[in-house]
This record gives C-alpha cells, sequence and structure tokens, in this order.
C-alpha cells in the first residue's frame, strides 16, 4: 500500500462526501447503493493515508476525533429531534428504529476506520474503541434525553397489559433489548433504570390491588387471582424481558399480594385458612401451599395457624371425654377414654395425611403436627394421664379384639402406638403396659401371641430396643413356660411316686422382666404343698443355678364344691382355695383362725374373705351377716349355696395399683436422672449448671419430660454422696469426682 501525500482536512473532505454523507442517506432511506468493495477499500485507505503523512507525523488523533464528530453530526440535528417529536408508542418505535441504524452506522464506521483500532487504540489503551464509542456518543446524546421517557411509556404499556389490553409485545422486546445493549459499554441501563422503575411500580400496582381484592374477595378468590398474576409476570418476562429479570419481578409480586396480607388473607373469617381445613377445600390448600412454598419463610405464619387449629381441635376432643367422665356408670369406666383415643388416631390420619398430600410433607407442617399433638395428647381425662390411657387402649384391644380380623386388629394396634411418640411420660406407658400385658399372658387364655409380638415390634421401631426389652422377655417367658409344662408332664408320667394327684401347671417368670409382686410365706394345703414340692424336684432336674420364689396372688384354681343341690366347679385364685380348703377340716372358723392357718395379713384377708361371703356368689356364711368383714367375724361354708351354672369364677375385688405404679415411676426417674447426670460429668469433668441442665434434658427427654427442679435436687444430693462437688470460686461450676 503507497502512502498518498494530503492534508487531514482534504482527505476527511474525502471521507464526508463519499463515504459518511452516503452513509447518512442510506440510513434515512433515500435511494441509495451499498458501499462496493472497492469504495470501502478506497475509504479504509483514506483514513490510513490520512494517519501515515511523511515525515510521519501522527494524525490518528485527529482522525479519532474526526471519527467522533460524525456521531455528534448526525445524531444532534437529525436523531434526537426525530424521537423528541413523537409521543408513547410512536416515540418508542422511532427509538428502536434509530437505534437500528445507529448500530448500522458504528458497523460501517468501524471498517472505515478500523486502522485506528489495528494501530493508534492498540498504544492508547486509555481510549474506548470505535465501536464502543460510537454506542457511548448514543447514550450520551439519546438515551439520556429521552431514556425516562421510554422507560415511562413502556411501563405505561405493562400496565396497560396487567388489566387485560393488548399490546405489541414485540415492540417491548425490542426496547428492553435496547436498553440492554445501550447499557453494555457503561452503566447497566436496563437493571439501574428500567428494572428499578419497573419493579417499583409494579409494587405499587399490586399494592393497589392487594387493597381492593382483600376487601372484596374470598381467600380462595383472592388465591387464585394472586396465582393467575404471578404465572402472567413470569410470561412477561419469557417474552420481552431479561430471564435475571423474573426472580426479582415475581418476589415484588410475591410480597404484595401474598406476604403484606398474608395476616389478613388466612385469618379471614368465612374463607381463610382454618375455615379450608374445617371444610377440607383440598384444592385450595393446595393452592395455598404452592403459592407461600416458593417464599422464603412464606410458610411459617400458615404453619403456625396449622398447629393451633389440630391443637384446638385435639383439645375439643379431649374436653369432650373430660365433660362425659363423670356422668359414666361405673360398669362403662374407661369407656369414654377408649372411645377419645379412637378419636385422637383418626385424626392423626386425617392429618397426617393431610401434610403428605397438600403439603407435600414439609418439614414445618410436619413439626406443626407432631408439636400440636403433644400439646393434647398429654393431658389428663378423669385423673387419669395419656400415658395410662394409651396402655389400657392396648390392652382393651389385644384383650377383646376377638371380633375383629387380623388385618384390623395390626392396623389399629399401629395407629395407637404412633400416639406414642407424642407421649411425654414413655417410662409410665412402659409401666402400665407391662402390668397389663402381665395379666393378658397370665390369665387371658385368648391372647394372641402373633398379636403381642406384633405390637410390640411396633413399640421397638418406636422408641427403641431397650424401651421393648423387658416385654419381650416376659413374652419369651410364657413361651418357654410352655416347654416346661410338656417336661413336667413327661417328668411325672416316668416319676409315678411323684405325681402328687392331681392336675397342675406352673409358669416360671423371670423377676426382672415381671413387675414386682408382693410374695407371702403362704401356708398352703397339704395337697397344694406336695405340688409345690414336685415342681422344685423337677426344676432341680432342669437348673441348678436359679432360686424359685413362689407368687401366689397370681394362681388360679379349680375347685369342686359339693353342696346340698348339687357340685359346682368353683375357679378361684390360690388364696381362695386354700381358705375354702380349710372347711373341708372345720365347720367353723374364726376370722382370727384363718389368719393364723394362711399366714396372711389382715389386708389381704379382708378382700379375701370379703370375695366368698359378701360378693355375689357367697360361698361361706358369715356372722354376723354384715356386708363388711370385721376381724371378729366366724365364717361356715354354706351348704344350700346354688347356681343355675355348673361353673362359676369368683372374681378378687381388684386393688387399684396406679399409685404404685406412679410411685415406682417416679422412683426409677430419680435413678435415671442420677445416671444422666453421672454420665455427663464423667464425659465433661466440669460443667455449668445450665449446660449440665440441657444435657440431662436431651438424654431423657426420649423416655419422659424430666422436671428441672427435680434435676438439680439430683445434682444436690449427688454432691452429698460425693459424686460432683461446687466449684468454690463459682458456685454454678461442678466438678466431676473420680
Amino acid at each position: 500500500m503507497v502512502a498518498k501525500t494530503f492534508t487531514v482536512e482534504e482527505g476527511w473532505e474525502y471521507m464526508r462526501n463519499n463515504g459518511i454523507l452516503k452513509l447518512i442517506r442510506i440510513l434515512e432511506g433515500r435511494s441509495e447503493p451499498s458501499f462496493t468493495i472497492a469504495e470501502s477499500m478506497m475509504l479504509y485507505t483514506t483514513v490510513y493515508n490520512m494517519c501515515n503523512q511523511h515525515p510521519r507525523p501522527d494524525n490518528s488523533e485527529k482522525v479519532y476525533k474526526k471519527y467522533q464528530e460524525v456521531f455528534e453530526e448526525y445524531i444532534i440535528p437529525k436523531v434526537l429531534p426525530s424521537i423528541k417529536e413523537k409521543h408513547g408508542e410512536i416515540m418508542l418505535m422511532e427509538l428502536v428504529k434509530r437505534w437500528v441504524n445507529h448500530k448500522v452506522m458504528i458497523r460501517w464506521l468501524s471498517r472505515f476506520f478500523e486502522y485506528l483500532s489495528r494501530s493508534y487504540l492498540v498504544k492508547k489503551l486509555d481510549f474506548s474503541p470505535l465501536e464502543e464509542l460510537g454506542v457511548k456518543h448514543f447514550r450520551n446524546l439519546v438515551y439520556l434525553e429521552v431514556g425516562r421517557n421510554a422507560i415511562d411509556v413502556v411501563i405505561t404499556l405493562i400496565n396497560k397489559e396487567r388489566e387485560g389490553q393488548q399490546i405489541d409485545r414485540g415492540l417491548l422486546k425490542n426496547v428492553s433489548d435496547f436498553f440492554i445493549e445501550i447499557g453494555s459499554v457503561c452503566i447497566n441501563c436496563y437493571e439501574m433504570d428500567f428494572e428499578a422503575l419497573m419493579l417499583q411500580d409494579t409494587s405499587e400496582y399490586y399494592s393497589r390491588k392487594a387493597s381492593k381484592w382483600i376487601v372484596e374477595d374470598s381467600c380462595p378468590d383472592y388465591m387464585l387471582k394472586a396465582e393467575e398474576c404471578l404465572k402472567r409476570e413470569r410470561d412477561r418476562v419469557f417474552h420481552y424481558m431479561h430471564p435475571s429479570t423474573e426472580k426479582k419481578l415475581v418476589e415484588k409480586v410475591q410480597h404484595e399480594l401474598l406476604m403484606v396480607k398474608s395476616k389478613q388473607l388466612l385469618e379471614k373469617e368465612c374463607s381463610g385458612f382454618c375455615a379450608l381445613l374445617r371444610e377440607e377445600k383440598v384444592e385450595d390448600l393446595s393452592r395455598m401451599y404452592r403459592l407461600y412454598h416458593e417464599i422464603p419463610q412464606g410458610l411459617k405464619n400458615i404453619a403456625s395457624i396449622y398447629k393451633e387449629h389440630i391443637t384446638g381441635e385435639g383439645t375439643a376432643l379431649v374436653k369432650e371425654a373430660e365433660d362425659a367422665a363423670p356422668n359414666q356408670d361405673a360398669s362403662k369406666v374407661g369407656v369414654q377414654e377408649q372411645v377419645l383415643i379412637r378419636k385422637i388416631t383418626k385424626l392423626l390420619d386425617k392429618y397426617v395425611a393431610q401434610v403428605n398430600d397438600l403439603f407435600s410433607n414439609h418439614s414445618l407442617f410436619n413439626k406443626a403436627l407432631k408439636e400440636a399433638f403433644e400439646v393434647f395428647c398429654n393431658k389428663t381425662v378423669a385423673g387419669r394421664s395419656s400415658a395410662e390411657l394409651l396402655a389400657a387402649s392396648c390392652d382393651n384391644i389385644l384383650h377383646k379384639g376377638g371380633n375383629e380380623s387380623d388385618e384390623d386388629i395390626e392396623e389399629t394396634l399401629e395407629k395407637v402406638v404412633k400416639l406414642l411418640a407424642f407421649t411425654y411420660d414413655k417410662d409410665l406407658f412402659a409401666e402400665f403396659y407391662r402390668k397389663k400385658l402381665a395379666r393378658r399372658l397370665l390369665f387371658d387364655r385368648g391372647a394372641n401371641e402373633d398379636h403381642e409380638k406384633s405390637i410390640l415390634s411396633k413399640m421397638k421401631q418406636q422408641c427403641g430396643g431397650l424401651f421393648t426389652s423387658k416385654m419381650e422377655g416376659m413374652v419369651t417367658d410364657i413361651i418357654l413356660a410352655w416347654e416346661y409344662q410338656t417336661k413336667l408332664v413327661e417328668y411325672l408320667r416316668s416319676n409315678s411316686n411323684a405325681n402328687p394327684g392331681i392336675d397342675f401347671s406352673v409358669t416360671v417368670l423371670t423377676s426382672g422382666f415381671w413387675p414386682t409382686y408382693k410374695s407371702f410365706n403362704l401356708s398352703l394345703p397339704m395337697e397344694m404343698a406336695k405340688c409345690v414340692q414336685v415342681f422344685k424336684d423337677f426344676y432341680d432336674t432342669q437348673t441348678k443355678h436359679r432360686r424359685l420364689t413362689w407368687i401366689y396372688s397370681l394362681g388360679t384354681c379349680n375347685i369342686n364344691a359339693k353342696f346340698e343341690t348339687k357340685t359346682i366347679e368353683l375357679i378361684v385364685s390360690t388364696y381362695q382355695a386354700a381358705a375354702l380348703l380349710l372347711f373341708n377340716s372345720s365347720d367353723r372358723l374364726s376370722f382370727s383362725e384363718i389368719r393364723t392357718q394362711l399366714n396372711l395379713t389382715d389386708d389381704d384377708l379382708v378382700r379375701l374373705l370379703h370375695s366368698l361371703s359378701c360378693a355375689k356368689y357367697k360361698i361361706l356364711k358369715k356372722e354376723p351377716n354384715t356386708k363388711t368383714i370385721s376381724t371378729t367375724d366366724n365364717f361356715e361354708f354354706n351348704y344350700k349355696f346354688t347356681d343355675r351354672m355348673r361353673r362359676i369364677k369368683i372374681p378378687v375385688p381388684p386393688v387399684d395399683e396406679r399409685k404404685k405404679v406412679i410411685e415406682e415411676v417416679d422412683k426409677d426417674r430419680r435413678y435415671t436422672i442420677d445416671a444422666a447426670i453421672v454420665r455427663t460429668m464423667k464425659s465433661r469433668k466440669v460443667l455449668e449448671l445450665q449446660k449440665l441442665v440441657i444435657e440431662c434434658v436431651e438424654q431423657l427427654s426420649n423416655m419422659f419430660k424430666p422436671d428441672i427442679k427435680l434435676i438439680k435436687k439430683r445434682i444436690e444430693d449427688l454432691i452429698t454422696r460425693d459424686f460432683l462437688e461446687r466449684d468454690q470460686d463459682n458456685p454454678s461450676m461442678f466438678k466431676y469426682l473420680a
């Protein structure tokens, strides 16, 4: 390429007449052919020659300034007036048109002046590239003049569309692209100018709408409108905004429609959240969850109301049972409590299904459900704790489940065990359950071993292996007892001299598994004493390292009583049988004589004689003939007794063991708390009182809810027993003594 010698002014005159003015005529829509390759090369060469004059003066900076003047001389007199004289959508159309033309202008001029980019601008790093310079000029000369007006027009059009009018979405897309492109070389015009104003206007728009709709519409209708608005806003972003706007725009709509009005919306009297729950409006509840689930912390208020609603419904059931309890017949004591348990399990099924199906098993709603059930599942009914009620319910199902199928019993047991998760006093439940399990295993001939094992398996899964270990041991004892009985029969068959002459069976229990029972050294009749000795001899052949302690209070006996009219088989306890057999050798016995011969306490003997002489079946005659037993009474066998049945069971008045069970659990809790304190201090060595209490509560809460005062009291007791000591300088700090 040969450099031609001419001045910058001469070269620029050629550029102006043959390049710039022709380009302007093309942009203005006049009939002008485009640049040929030869013309383009000539214009490029002219720029090259202007920049490289001999003897090598550097004219590149002058040419660079001339390049800038091209934009100013075209935009100020031509482009800007053509935009400012128009309004509304027409103005936007003109703006888009002029921006498209300007990009064409930049593209051609960048080709003509490409040499500047390859030489001068490379050396002058602080100068803007040619394309960037062209965009800056349009921004500074046009956008700063009409940009705010254009933004206002765009926002007006968006609001028109929100009100249902048709707008030119393609035009808005082009304007949006213009904001993005014009801000690409400097400040982000789209985000800082358009988006900021549009989001502010959106907040104001939906604030007005929310204030109107919250008064006019029901909760379901309001949510339908909110859902539709969110859908349409997302659609707007898709069609004519940048994708980054969607999250911000949706958050504004959610805030104004859902969060600001959430309290009013959720608490609407006839159509709010609680009303939807009561009427089981599945679709509306699902919509509410979908709308608020997308908002951070949006579900918090709903879950709180959900908890209150469930708590109210459950508490009402408890109050209903509490109110009905004093009016129950004596024969129906506990029936209302059983009805309560069934209602609560039904309530649990309902809300568990709701949380799963409507609220996607969300953790907040699971927590609300748990906390709500913990409130009313730990209330007392007629003086009975929830732990006792649950144990009684399980006993009722297992004891009287014969009318139901195995599947129904299993399902019912599973529901009842689920309630155990909400019960604080699990240790109290376990003790009541063990008492009732013992009676079923020992006295209920219809007890189902599979059902017993099944519920223990469910409890084990719910509360852990330690919780059910004793109960499982009880079931195992009964299975082993059957094996022992088979071996006993074989033993008696092979040792005819050892046979006592009456049929008997013995159940061997492991003392660590079973509840504690009173053990009296009852003076047995000869027939029974021989049975005891025979079994001892047999048991010694089976094991050499176990000691038998006889619990006669749990025994039963079938004896034939010969009355004047007929012989009746009596099913009685071991104590009752021992007392009745005394009358084989005596026609008349006093209270003191019976006490001496049986070696029983006065209280136990009073209960025993009352069941035989003052209850439904008067096997003994008492003098004087009163309804109470006195130590001066005398007793005779009632030969005149008769009954239409040939076999009758004579019950012994039950002893209320509730108080004893509660006392035993309280005692065990003291030991358990001591163990937790020592275990914690042994691992920590030194610990503050507050932290020690917190750790103990965490350890114990899976079995019972410990009383803070009791924990502190046990700490003081351990100090006196030299397990712990207080720090002399800090009384709230404790040290473990090894």
